[in-house]
């Protein structure tokens, strides 16, 4: 009997909810898919606790503050199958990295902080309706630091668009240096991986669904 395929689960960034999914979810076709509104609760244990049980067995696929949600549930040991992981924080290994964004959403709000993150792509309706949630994840994700994956941790890729600045593919091979991930370059797009490549991302996680089930 073949593999039963595991499901995906789809995190996304700060101002933005699950809907922000919707492309790569075409992508993907038929099988389970799950994009869940994440908590935003500004407390990095709190969000593991309540995203575990969707992740656990699952492929992750996380873009920005999603992906960082990723490392920091791969840190903790939460069981998932593969994670695909799009250009996450990455603590003191790239100081400064969050702070255009930072200064962004302290001058100009959150219309201002989403087009700094994720550029033209980004529209005020993509954003989360709790005007809370963007001060909440920014300072815990300014205070948040990789930590290195458990033995016998899954396959985990780190991914960085053709388009993004230095900074973020220093960020994605640091990464790839301290904790030995490994990491590919997203050809068109830039931090907006979900709205500017989706089919792309999905092939990614397709992959990660078809290595897994091999293996298994």
């Amino acid at each position: 009997m073949a593999a039963r395929s595991p499901h995906f689960v789809l995190l996304h960034g700060t101002a933005t909810t699950g809907a922000i999914w919707s492309d790569v979810r075409a992508a993907l076709g038929p099988g389970e898919v799950r994009a869940p509104d994440r908590p935003s609760t500004g407390d990095l244990d709190a969000e593991i606790r309540t995203l575990a049980p969707a992740v656990a067995g699952g492929i992750l696929g996380g873009v920005s503050g999603g992906a960082t949600l990723g490392l920091a549930m791969l840190a903790a040991g939460v069981p998932m199958a593969a994670a695909v992981l799009h250009e996450p924080a990455v603590g003191s290994l790239v100081p400064g990295l969050l702070a255009p964004m930072a200064e962004a959403f302290e001058t100009g709000g959150v219309a201002a902080f989403g087009r700094r993150l994720y550029g033209p792509s980004w529209r005020p309706a993509h954003a989360s309706a709790d005007p809370g949630m963007v001060r909440r994840d920014l300072a815990m994700f300014l205070g948040f630091e990789p930590g290195p994956p458990p033995a016998g941790a899954p396959p985990v890729l780190i991914t960085v668009g053709e388009l993004s600045p230095p900074v973020r593919h220093r960020a994605a091979a640091a990464l790839g240096e301290r904790f030995g991930l490994a990491v590919e370059v997203l050809p068109g797009c830039g931090h907006a991986a979900h709205l500017d490549a989706p089919e792309r991302f999905a092939r990614l996680l397709s992959r990660a669904a078809e290595r897994f089930s091999r293996r298994s």
